[in-house]
């Protein structure tokens, strides 16, 4: 696939499907070339997949956009509101969903911010606020939407590499990420009996307006491009690929699992 490339026809691997994205928006970016971001590319190709898709944000006008894309695709879509760190309004995000959509069946959590850098630069209001989005957040979208999800259902969390490693210099999210590979295998444990699957998609270095910001803020990141075995950044519908296999029935037989997508960066 060409790195600048948008999905085009697809297997409809995930016909009649009730999607529940939450980090749905694509953060805003005054360049016109800007890319799209993973919640926004995961929305679409999961409506070209067949899937009806509630897009959850905390900006309205990122969710409403976003749904109007899933709208485009000729699925349902449904633009929700809500602060996912905060419970009530999960399980209200999750209520909404059952009725914009008429059940529940997929979740995706991408959610995630970085701040601080180093333990003494790392205030202690950092750290709870990196925990309280990355980690907090995905708990809570869990822990109200598997009793509400159909029998062979299928979460998918996204994580980062910094998860593998400490790779961004901010312990709060290499922390954070990290936390997420046991958040994803007690929530396949508790799912299987239902025969819910749960997964953590792993990126690398992707280029969206998020990481583009990162690059700009931390010249490591920049330098990191030039070990990439496959020469160059990913993209948010490869993000988005591997999440939407994960979510359909090609994957049946995986749980508890990490699908690294970094063009081979921690294997070197």
């Amino acid at each position: 696939m060409d790195e600048q490339s948008e999905p085009g026809r697809t297997a409809r691997r995930l016909s009649g499907r009730k999607l529940l994205v939450i980090g749905a928006g694509t953060r805003p970016d005054a360049d016109p070339e800007a890319p799209i971001g993973n919640g926004r590319a995961i929305s679409v190709l999961a409506a070209r997949e067949g899937a009806d898709v509630a897009c959850a944000d905390v900006v309205p006008e990122a969710a409403e956009a976003t749904a109007g894309l899933v709208t485009a695709e000729g699925s349902a879509g449904a633009a929700l509101v809500a602060d996912a760190t905060d419970a009530e309004q999960t399980a209200a995000l999750v209520a909404g969903t059952v009725r914009e959509l008429g059940g529940l069946d997929a979740l995706v959590v991408n959610v995630g911010i970085g701040l601080g850098r180093g333990l003494a630069d790392t205030s202690p209001e950092d750290w709870d606020r990196v925990l309280s989005l990355n980690l907090r957040a995905p708990f809570l979208a869990a822990r109200y939407g598997l009793p509400a999800m159909a029998d062979g259902g299928a979460i998918v969390f996204i994580g980062s590499l910094a998860g593998l490693r400490a790779a961004t210099g901010s312990p709060a999210y290499d922390s954070s990420k990290a936390g997420l590979f046991g958040l994803t295998r007690h929530v396949a444990k508790e799912g299987a009996p239902r025969a819910i699957r749960a997964n953590l998609v792993v990126p690398g270095l992707i280029d969206t307006p998020m990481g583009r910001q990162a690059s700009a803020g931390r010249a490591s990141r920049t330098a990191s491009f030039e070990r990439i075995p496959l020469a160059r950044q990913g993209t948010a519908w490869e993000v988005a690929q591997a999440v939407t296999f994960l979510l359909s029935d090609h994957a049946s037989y995986i749980t508890g699992q990490q699908l690294v997508v970094d063009g081979g960066l921690s294997a070197v």
